[in-house]
């Protein structure tokens, strides 16, 4: 069997390996045997967002867990951020999710919370993986007076919802925003609306009505064209996207134009910072964070330091840097302060929290951060050798550096989670930009494709 576990737990097209009712039975049994090993209770959280192959892997995953002698308390429909909540606010040993995040309804995934709401570290995940491919859990198995059982959390997204609402200041209210609200027919359709017009918005709420296959399909955090035009049609103040497993926001201003994860982090590490609350003075970014964000951050005098991709690497490195905010492009945003994960609706409402603060409009805000001209190109590859080992890759590389002479960036890395290869390209011309990406991308399809 090929290596189980990613960047960001396992994930594929699903009822086709890894993602087969099969493997995950394996996954939760051997999941459950290490949560008994290492603690006392016996109890694991799972959760989904609203795909149709959740069903299978949510039963699947139930009954691998209960044959190993651990309960299962289902939540259901919920965002990630909110499971990993639910696993630490029960005490229970581990939280597992069932979501292929941002992925095409087709695919599925898994991925799971330790009991302090934290992602499982690597070593866990290896151990997970090791049972599994040995086979050694096959020949662990409690008698039938040890077998667990399944209960049902019906409060859960209540709970989430309350905890939601504590991150936002008590001295601020949301009462006269108008708010338009993307849930990508995703794990926030019943959350978010809520939430936000309990705390005084006026919300009107797009794509959630989930089927279980429109599911970030042409909507949410990865397509966020859509509310930009309803914004502007309906003269809201801002449009918040959601990705499909909620733990990504891209927002909208008042105008149509669309705030990048980076353009969020800009504003609040502003305001962290101003308010004394910015620890060490540092920001946890990744290489995907662009150029303008960077001088952004420099002007402000606030120091950036990249965690390899993944919103996992980002936390990781914020802990030992003893940074509380760091985050990602694509709008993994963490508040180290007020979760243990990235959390889109609470990353929302600190940016909303900052806006009702200011006075001013989102645009004005957006102004804080110019983005230099991108070009990201993903190529589907067939392997992924060490890109280092490609001389005509590394040579055209070399020579593009050379070319922007420190007023850009190159990155070229392979996508931890799909068989692809991601080529971008900044520089403060859109020409430039543009001309190198696709030459650099040329020459991966030749010798990767």
């Amino acid at each position: 069997m090929a290596k189980l576990f990613g960047t960001d737990g396992v994930r594929g097209v699903a009822n086709i390996e890894p993602m087969t009712a099969e493997t995950a039975l394996a996954i939760g049994r051997a999941t459950a045997h290490v949560c008994k090993r290492h603690h006392n209770r016996h109890r694991i959280v799972i959760g989904k967002d609203t795909r149709v192959s959740g069903y299978m892997i949510e039963n699947a995953l139930t009954a691998g867990i209960c044959s190993m002698g651990v309960d299962v308390l289902l939540v259901g429909p919920m965002p990630t951020p909110g499971i990993a909540f639910i696993t630490h606010s029960m005490r229970a040993d581990a939280g597992v999710v069932i979501s292929a995040s941002h992925n095409p309804y087709q695919d599925n995934g898994i991925k799971i919370f330790s009991r302090d709401g934290y992602k499982i570290p690597d070593d866990v995940e290896s151990e997970i993986e090791s049972l599994i491919t040995t086979g050694k859990i096959k020949d662990i198995r409690p008698t039938a007076d040890d077998i667990g059982k399944a209960h049902r959390i019906d409060d859960a997204i209540g709970r989430y919802i309350v905890f939601c609402k504590n991150t936002f200041p008590d001295d601020l209210t949301l009462e006269g925003l108008k708010i338009i609200l993307d849930c990508a027919n995703g794990a926030t359709y019943k959350v978010a609306p809520i939430i936000f017009s309990e705390l005084g918005a006026e919300v009107i709420t797009i794509n959630d009505h989930p089927n279980g296959m429109n599911i970030n399909g042409n909507c949410g955090a990865l397509h966020p064209e859509t509310l930009a035009k309803k914004v502007v049609e309906s003269k809201a103040d801002v449009g918040l996207a959601f990705d499909g497993d909620g733990d990504r926001l891209v927002a909208v201003d008042e105008r149509g134009n669309i705030l990048t994860g980076d353009h969020i982090m800009a504003i609040c590490a502003k305001a962290l910072k101003e308010c004394g609350m910015l620890r060490n003075n540092l920001v946890i970014a990744t290489p995907m964070s662009n150029f303008g964000f960077r001088q952004a951050l420099r002007k402000m005098d606030i120091a950036v330091e990249d965690a390899d991709v993944g919103d996992r690497y980002v936390l990781k490195l914020m802990l030992e840097k003893g940074a509380v905010f760091g985050g990602e492009d694509s709008g993994h945003i963490i508040f180290s302060n007020l979760h243990t994960t990235g959390d889109g609706i609470i990353s929302a409402l600190q940016l909303l929290a900052n806006l009702q603060a200011s006075g001013k409009k989102l645009s004005e805000l957006r102004g804080l951060l110019k983005l230099a001209p991108q070009k990201m190109l993903n190529i589907t590859v067939s392997r992924k050798p060490p890109l280092s080992g490609i001389k005509p890759l590394q040579e055209a590389i070399f020579r593009a550096e050379t070319e922007l002479a420190g007023n850009g960036r190159i990155l070229v890395r392979y996508s931890g989670t799909q068989p692809i290869c991601r080529v971008m390209v900044e520089s403060m011309e859109q020409a430039t930009t543009d001309r190198i990406a696709e030459s650099l991308a040329e020459i991966v399809r030749e010798t990767l494709a």
